[in-house]
């Protein structure tokens, strides 16, 4: 297996530079849709004078950081939008991933929920430490040892992200017996006209019909999710790396994040896309 055989010859096994350049297209197209909506609801007024943000922000760094964070705010967002798309697009990729990574780093600032940020700035540091991040949109399909190891990097990430999330579910009773899927649905089901962003949700009416009432039968339905859930988290890597079983692995995460991101689409956007892209990191 070449993920072994790379680490066995020091990162010294080529591999075709063309993945990491697939990965750098995905990675640039999800960071400019990400940025993009981070303009809207709000995202452009969040640090109005008067916003509760603006207020938070001098609380937390003080009033000459916050001051600098609210005056650099919306060139920011400007900047490594336009940023990301010349990544995508392989206009100076090094150069404009600097920028990307700087952008995303900015919402540690403020966000309260920063892994899809940590996740971003890991598998963007990868990308730093390729040796071809390709131009333009032509991706390369020789063989080389200038992306080995940042693309074992990327493969230890994805793996790690999701045998640590596998081990936090199975650690979990109440997400683990499909409590937590049922009640979540179940709660969402009540509310959800009454959410302010409701774009930012997507269960289907099947879903909340079926399986949204909080019954004996829908919380063993939910077990049976969870239970395939952190089965797949398991098997996922290692059926990822070994050429028969790939494309079943492909089509399942495919599937599971799709699923995921019915959740909460535009707060799993990030983790999805980029997860999936990370996939092409597993072919060598």
């Amino acid at each position: 297996m070449w993920f072994f055989d790379a680490f066995a010859s020091g990162f010294q096994h080529p591999t075709a530079p063309g993945q990491l350049q697939w990965f750098r297209i995905t990675f640039g197209t999800v960071l400019t849709l990400r940025f993009a909506l981070a303009f809207g609801q709000g995202g452009w007024e969040r640090f109005a004078a008067t916003s509760i943000s603006a207020h938070l922000a001098e609380q937390r760094l003080g009033p000459a950081r916050a001051r600098l964070l609210i005056t650099l705010y919306r060139p920011a967002l400007i900047v490594r939008t336009a940023a990301a798309l010349a990544l995508a697009c392989g206009l100076a990729p090094r150069l404009a991933l600097l920028p990307v990574l700087a952008g995303a780093a900015m919402e540690l600032l403020y966000l309260k929920s920063p892994n899809a940020i940590r996740y971003t700035l890991l598998t963007g540091a990868s990308l730093l430490l390729a040796g071809d991040l390709g131009h333009g949109l032509h991706v390369e399909h020789g063989l080389s040892t200038a992306n080995t190891w940042a693309q074992c990097l990327l493969v230890l990430i994805t793996t790690d992200i999701y045998w640590n999330s596998a081990w936090q579910k199975l650690r979990s009773p109440q997400f683990r017996t499909g409590l937590y899927l049922a009640q979540w649905i179940h709660v969402y089901t009540q509310v959800k006209d009454q959410l302010p962003y409701r774009r930012q949700y997507a269960v289907p009416r099947i879903v909340r019909r079926h399986m949204g009432n909080l019954t004996d039968r829908d919380v063993r339905l939910w077990r049976l999710i969870a239970t395939t859930v952190i089965t797949a988290e398991i098997a996922l890597p290692p059926a990822l790396l070994i050429p028969q079983t790939m494309p079943y692995a492909v089509a399942a995460g495919i599937g599971m994040h799709v699923a995921f991101s019915c959740l909460k689409p535009r707060q799993l956007l990030t983790f999805s896309g980029l997860t999936l892209g990370t996939y092409f990191a597993f072919v060598a």
